[in-house]
């Protein structure tokens, strides 16, 4: 089927249409849903939307209302996705919060989300009952609630009006503490017409494998439009290599997504068994940029004669905005900075000036964003989401340059410039792609600004001080690296790595 014109994206609406269209069509997952243990390890969109329909009847005869936010703040797995969906059935809000952020940061969302409800698991119990600002009554435990009989309760489906804050996500937090991003109807509705136009071009529709954060705007965008068009569907919840040589091995995924850094991660199984990967046509790279030595460990293990590794640069404010498609013979050029182009009609950038004065192409600047998707505000920091907006252009936050052609190259965050560097993101994925005994390689300011570079070695593997010293010869001057565990450098919920952090340790 093919979808080309606009809808906005109610996530009840989009499931039960998708669930008429192809009930019987699978999703799989790699461990069972706390909250949803009686959809086992295999069940179907029909499964999958009548068991969505019975927690809402749960969450609304415990008191949820249309119009009320609803905090989800549990362990990352698919079921996250789907008790927002209920949620929506009910008209009520979304707010999508990640296990790993603290109680602290919680009450702070608390205080500005004006007494909402929060659903918690097992796995944010403890977190959830040391919160200051929000009484017990408004504390959901999803895994006893739901075992609770309905007695033939039920509730009908309501919507909220489609310019209305419907769902909520929050930035990586990876300079303090997070914001509220607001979505609508229709700011998501714009996005999915961009995803469904991608997925189109890919045939047959073939099971799709993600390990993607499933309170990043990125999932409830993705995992609408996989449904709508009709795709099989598997949801990784343990990103682990012995976990995903498992999976993979067992279901043979036609297409495979996730986060830049867990790719990374994963280069060397797929050196070391590159079987594991030989049924992925397409990979999918989520929203940063990525190396490309590392792009061509996996293109290099599919059957397929032209498997295409999509890599689609955007943020969670204006959702996916620069798309390229590479392949084993146009990697060979390729300056892995390029982020290729917009859409035409849906998505376009700018390069400007520190004043905001568009600037001549080859000169690098701040990224500007025209997003018809683009987020209502930061909830309850207005003022914080207009310091980015020039008229209907976004700041990104993001440093680079566009070229004659209109190619995006993406240089650095504004916030993470080093002085005598152009660009940090570069000489990290040169390293990335000469050392290939690395997992890991961030360059952060260090004392008096200097290039610090932090390095993870992987498990397997020894430092290489002389290939390394060689790798760097011919790059500007760095201090000597900080070598560190790979799950001892701080992260976002999406596996971005949190520099300023570092950073701060660095001058403790």
């Amino acid at each position: 089927m093919t979808i080309k014109k606009y809808e906005p994206l109610n996530l009840y609406t989009n499931f039960k249409k998708s669930a008429e269209r192809y009930p019987e069509m699978p999703i799989y997952f790699d461990e069972e849903l706390v909250t949803f243990p009686e959809l086992g390890l295999h069940t179907t969109y029909k499964k999958c939307e009548e068991a969505i329909i019975n927690k809402a009847a749960h969450l609304h005869k415990f008191g949820v209302r249309k119009e009320e936010k609803v905090i989800v703040y549990k362990s990352a797995k698919f079921d996250s996705y789907i008790l927002a969906v209920a949620i929506s059935y009910i008209g009520a809000v979304p707010i999508m919060v990640s296990p790993h952020l603290p109680a602290s940061t919680i009450d702070i969302f608390v205080n500005r989300l004006d007494q909402p409800w929060l659903l918690f698991d097992s796995e944010t119990y403890d977190k959830s009952h040391q919160l200051n600002n929000l009484p017990d009554d408004r504390l959901i435990n999803a895994e006893q609630l739901f075992k609770a009989p309905l007695s033939g309760y039920t509730c009908a489906q309501e919507e909220l009006p489609k310019d209305m804050i419907a769902y909520m996500t929050h930035t990586s937090g990876t300079t303090g503490v997070p914001k509220l991003i607001a979505h609508s109807a229709n700011s998501m509705g714009w996005r999915t017409k961009y995803q469904r136009r991608i997925l189109n071009f890919i045939k047959p529709r073939g099971l799709v494998a993600f390990h993607i954060s499933p309170v990043h705007s990125r999932f409830n965008i993705g995992v609408s439009s996989l449904m709508s068009l009709g795709f099989p569907l598997l949801p990784i919840a343990n990103p682990s290599k012995t976990n995903i040589e498992k999976v993979l091995r067992e279901y043979k995924p036609y297409v495979l997504e996730t986060h830049p850094n867990h790719f990374v991660q994963w280069a060397s199984l797929a050196r070391d068994k590159p079987e594991v990967f030989q049924s992925i046509r397409f990979y999918h790279s989520t929203f940063d940029a990525i190396n490309k030595e590392t792009m061509a460990v996996f293109l290099r293990t599919s059957e397929y004669k032209k498997p295409l590794f999509l890599q689609i640069y955007g943020q969670s404010e204006c959702g996916p905005m620069i798309l390229r498609g590479h392949t084993l013979q146009s990697i060979k050029t390729l300056n892995a900075r390029d982020m290729g182009i917009g859409v035409p009609g849906l998505t376009e950038v700018r390069i400007v000036d520190q004043e905001g004065n568009p600037v001549a192409p080859g000169v690098s600047g701040n990224i500007q964003m025209l997003s018809k998707g683009r987020a209502l505000t930061y909830y309850k920091e207005d003022a914080r989401f207009e310091e980015n907006v020039y008229g209907p252009w976004w700041d990104s936050g993001d440093y680079g340059m566009k070229d004659e052609q209109g190619r995006l190259f993406l240089q650095d965050r504004q916030v993470d410039l080093v002085a005598t560097i152009d660009s940090t993101l570069a000489i990290e994925d040169k390293l990335l792609d000469t050392l290939t005994f690395l997992d890991e390689v961030v360059i952060i300011r260090g004392k008096n600004g200097s290039p610090q570079p932090i390095i993870a070695v992987h498990n397997d593997e020894e430092m290489n001080w002389d290939a390394w010293w060689k790798a760097v010869s011919d790059l500007p001057h760095m201090n000597e690296p900080i070598v560190m565990k790979y799950d001892e450098i701080p992260r976002t919920a999406t596996m971005k790595v949190q520099r300023l952090q570092m950073e701060r340790e660095l001058k403790k």
